[in-house]
């Protein structure tokens, strides 16, 4: 498989998802967070948009969001989320088991995707992600697996406060299973607000750690892991 091409072909569909306005239905707001939906032309189920303000500058936030070290410390939803083969410095791919959600009824999934940085004019950065087949990852018996068709984070700074951030996120997750697709519309809103305030809150509690640097570090240390 050509990774990079694959990385390439993510990044355009996400950037062609931010600029898509038609069609979109708001599915619930919350404490200054917007989802809103319709429906996905990959799969039969839907595509999510999810609208925030973080407390962090585009460049450290998209850092934030998809260093190892940093995502299994604020991000409730994940079991494990590992960085397993590097194809360059902006791409690679992850191995991520979630937690169960929706009080049990939709069990842990795992998931392999490949994950693309890329940095745009503005102090835009964009994380794409979809996923791939990886040899070194097969499918188990231990769970489901999942699939993320093109998905990502579009991180852009606060015009009125550069020091935030303004993020939107794209999900069109495909849970697979024997699951009912409304048990996933109707549970998936909710838990896409929860991880962005579990992101809010991961960022204070790093901001708050006395001599934390971790949240400096950026993707060039986290590269250096084999």
């Amino acid at each position: 498989m050509d990774y990079k091409a694959v990385a390439q072909q993510t990044a355009q569909e996400v950037v062609g998802y931010s600029q898509d306005t038609e069609g979109w239905k708001v599915v619930k707001t919350s404490k200054k967070i917007t989802v809103s939906s319709k429906a996905s032309k990959k799969f039969n189920g839907n595509i999510y948009r999810v609208e925030g303000i973080l407390p962090q500058s585009a460049s450290k936030l998209s850092e934030f969001l998809y260093v190892p070290e940093h995502r299994v410390m604020w991000d409730k939803s994940l079991k494990v989320y590992n960085m397993v083969h590097r194809i360059d410095s902006d791409t690679f791919i992850c191995h991520a088991i979630t937690q169960s959600f929706a009080m049990g009824s939709i069990s842990p999934r795992d998931f392999v995707d490949l994950v693309h940085i890329k940095h745009y004019e503005g102090n835009t950065v964009i994380i794409s992600s979809s996923s791939v087949d990886f040899p070194e990852y097969p499918p188990s018996s231990n769970y489901i697996r999942g699939y993320n068709h093109p998905c990502g984070y579009v991180c852009s700074p606060l015009q009125e406060n550069p020091a935030y951030s303004k993020l939107v996120m794209f999900v069109q997750t495909e849970m697979r299973g024997k699951l009912s697709p409304s048990i996933i519309e109707a549970t998936m809103p909710s838990n896409l607000v929860s991880f962005i305030l579990n992101a809010k809150d991961g960022i204070k509690a790093l901001r708050n750690t006395p001599g934390c640097a971790c949240h400096h570090k950026g993707h060039s240390s986290f590269l250096k892991k084999k």
